[in-house]
């Protein structure tokens, strides 16, 4: 079988391509937390699609209630017909997810993408409240869309909207300005007429900021964003879609501080499979959408919703979770460890649960780190507004064997990166 010669993708694909750079060769195949090449190469998954595969790849009970499905003629495309795959992912995440954590939410379907569940509970905030502003955190990312955009931080990707992005307010995301507690400059804000700062529809926010750099949010801090939401009457947005479907521990990300958000978006790992799915999920009392009022062609797909609902079968069990947590710590111990054995990286460790990483002083040294880790055949990405952040993303199912070889390749990367300089 002949190789792909990857100069198609340099003279035919856009400029706008980045991840065919960062991991220059062409992927074959893939299975749990591994994927092959063509030329046969292994390589440890702790890149998860940014966050999309928290299961892996091609789970296999997922796999088989997918092809049984297709085989059976299963509807592929709906839009928002009621379909029986709908029906089982609706009740199931119900029963599964919803009811045990005392969370009762409707189920708004937009377009497949995190960025479409953003947009729609941004309109559906403005909508219910009658206000125009947003209150968005520094650093904070949201996807790619104007709405989305418009409460995001990162300068670069706020410029290629191409147009002025308004009626939004970026306040200072927990420790962004050293130890001080940003909530007090937030809270006087809107206590203040004379501010300049109009009571908003809405505040979103990440517990756990991905892109922004994995920055964590401390529990107490999030609580207090919601009783400023109570006080003022401002609804409060979850972004939870890096973040959630047990990236941090636990189904929802916001659980262990306690809060129960107006609206939450989820996408990413929701459909289990790597399938586009996302669903904006918001107290029944805001379901004032008129029909068709926000909708999108690809709001049905029902392949997602049959390996979405057989991901759920994760959930029934307890024991789930506390693998999780095993591996968590597992994970940052390691980083402590690397962080003290290896003082020249200057690295600060961050993160929750499996969405983790280590700060270096600068942007390159990250960057060498994670190139030095596809070499030696494991695949992790950056983070951070200028790359300064290596982060961890591997399944959360992965086996303690593969975690701590991935691991073991990471300490190599770092050693290389620390003690035998890159020179150019």
């Amino acid at each position: 079988m002949s190789k792909t010669n990857m100069e198609i993708f340099e003279t035919l694909e856009s400029e706008v391509r980045s991840y065919c750079r960062d991991f220059p060769t062409v992927f074959t195949k893939a299975k749990e937390h591994k994927l092959w090449d063509e030329n046969g190469k292994e390589y440890i998954d702790f890149f998860s699609g940014a966050g999309a595969l928290n299961y892996g790849h091609n789970d296999q009970k997922m796999k088989e209630k997918l092809i049984e499905y297709i085989m059976d003629d299963g509807i592929t495309h709906s839009l928002d017909k009621a379909t029986s795959a709908k029906a089982e992912f609706i009740e199931k995440f119900n029963e599964v997810i919803l009811k045990p954590r005392d969370l009762d939410y409707k189920m708004m379907f937009p377009g497949p993408t995190g960025t479409n569940a953003v947009e729609s509970a941004l309109k559906l905030a403005r909508k219910v409240t009658g206000r125009t502003d947003i209150i968005s955190f520094t650093r904070g990312f949201h996807g790619m869309t104007i709405g989305s955009l418009s409460v995001t931080g990162n300068a670069s990707k706020r410029k290629g909207a191409g147009v002025p992005l308004n009626h939004t307010v970026t306040m200072p995301y927990d420790q962004f300005v050293d130890e001080k507690d940003s909530l007090d400059y937030l809270e006087r804000y809107l206590e203040d007429d004379g501010s300049g700062v109009d009571l908003p529809a809405a505040m979103i926010v990440e517990t756990v900021q991905g892109e922004g750099g994995i920055n964590v949010a401390r529990f107490d801090w999030l609580k207090r964003v919601e009783e400023i939401c109570h006080r003022f009457n401002i609804l409060l947005i979850v972004d939870d879609i890096q973040a959630g479907i047990g990236r941090t521990g636990t189904f929802f990300s916001f659980e262990k501080a306690g809060i129960k958000p107006d609206i939450v978006c989820l996408s990413k790992s929701l459909s289990g499979y790597g399938l586009p799915f996302a669903v904006a999920l918001f107290r029944p009392e805001l379901d004032v959408w008129s029909p068709g009022e926000h909708n999108g062609t690809f709001r049905g797909n029902n392949h997602a919703f049959v390996t979405a609902s057989a991901a759920l079968d994760y959930w029934k069990d307890e024991k789930f979770e506390e693998s999780i947590e095993q591996k968590s710590e597992l994970t940052l111990t390691f980083l402590n460890e690397i962080v003290e054995k290896y003082p020249e990286l200057n690295g600060k460790v961050k993160g929750r649960g499996l969405m983790v990483g280590i700060e270096c002083e600068y942007g390159e040294v990250a960057d060498q780190v994670t190139s030095e880790a596809f070499e030696r055949g494991l695949i992790m990405e950056t983070a951070g507004m200028d790359g300064e952040v290596f982060k961890l993303f591997p399944a959360v199912n992965i086996d303690d064997a593969a975690l701590k070889a991935g691991l073991e390749i990471i300490e190599e990367s770092v050693r290389a990166v620390v003690k035998e300089p890159v020179t150019n």
